[in-house]
């Protein structure tokens, strides 16, 4: 029979795994990726490469940022995904759980005119939700392109500045770097060697505020959103009963990605290659359990800094390269 106490049964074991399994996709997408923070319009387009970082750096995944709907490809395609998604997802989830209660209950879909009904009542309140869209989804003409206020980043080559010998080494200017400098240059606001040289400084004094827990360093170095990433992160730390120690930072190539303003708010974006003994240890014992404390590790990153015009940086932003 087709509305059996055995395939009902069967039926609703196998649309729980499904939901249940929707639902842990979903979490762990959220939880994926290691960069936060924001970048200002920029948050969601992938920085400019760099010879530090050459390949394309995904956007920011964790940000309090508002995501323009109309300022990022990605942005219009989350639009558009379909029912799925969105209202419709909503309302379809709330007529399968109406079904898995009626499986639960006994009484199953109603039968084969039931999941007629069910079918039709689906597809009525399916074509409501597209013609909703269709009328309240905003004209393409009155939406920025992706690459609106910044040039775009496969237009250029990472730039170098020329700002004597200090730079070439610490940021990996070769000789040869202001010859082979190209049109379109992402650096909008003139960073100085003062500026490249703080961004080198801060590299190393977040890393021992944050080994130290020293929340005053870290509120004075980052912005609000970034000091709450990086509380949380404390926090959890602490509740796990480790602590993260990173000691003996050095950078070893850097080199400045874009910078750009936004009003009278700067922004900076630098790729930077380097080593540092990062260790996790158990609070209790000082046992490590994560990381090697005789050998230091290279990672490269980029770091975004932010400022009011004329203040002092602060880092907002910080993705895995």
């Amino acid at each position: 029979m087709f509305a059996s106490r055995g395939f009902r049964l069967a039926s609703l074991l196998a649309s729980l795994v499904l939901v249940f399994s929707m639902a842990t996709v979903d979490q762990a997408e959220a939880r994926r990726g290691g960069s936060f923070g924001s970048r200002g319009t920029r948050t969601f387009q992938a920085p400019a490469p760099t010879n530090t970082a050459p390949m394309t750096t995904p956007p920011v995944q964790r940000s309090m940022t508002q995501q323009n709907n109309a300022a990022t490809p990605a942005a219009n395609a989350a639009q558009t995904r379909g029912f799925g998604s969105g209202l419709g997802g909503a309302m379809l989830r709330g007529l399968m759980f109406g079904g898995l209660l009626g499986l639960l209950f006994g009484a199953g879909f109603g039968g084969f005119g039931g999941m007629l009904a069910l079918l039709a009542q689906v597809a009525i309140i399916g074509g409501l939700i597209y013609l909703a869209m269709r009328f309240f989804r905003p004209s393409p003409a009155g939406g920025r392109r992706a690459t609106a206020g910044g040039p775009s980043v496969n237009a250029y080559e990472a730039p170098y500045r020329d700002n004597g010998p200090a730079a070439s080494q610490r940021y990996g200017a070769g000789p040869s770097t202001t010859s082979s400098r190209k049109p379109g240059n992402p650096d909008e606001i003139g960073v100085s060697q003062a500026d490249l040289e703080t961004f080198e400084s801060m590299l190393a004094r977040v890393q021992a505020a944050f080994t130290q827990e020293n929340y005053a360093a870290l509120r004075a170095l980052t912005t609000p959103e970034m000091m709450s990433y990086l509380s949380e992160e404390l926090g959890n730390n602490a509740t796990a009963g480790v602590k993260n120690e990173v000691a003996d930072v050095k950078l070893l190539q850097g080199d400045l990605s874009e910078a750009w303003r936004e009003g009278n708010v700067e922004y900076a974006t630098a790729a930077m290659r380097y080593s540092s003994v990062d260790v996790t240890r158990e609070r209790a014992s000082g046992r490590v359990v994560d990381g090697d404390p005789d050998r230091a590790t290279e990672a490269t990153e980029l770091w975004t800094f932010t400022r009011p015009r004329g203040g002092d940086w602060k880092l907002s932003a910080i993705q895995e390269a």
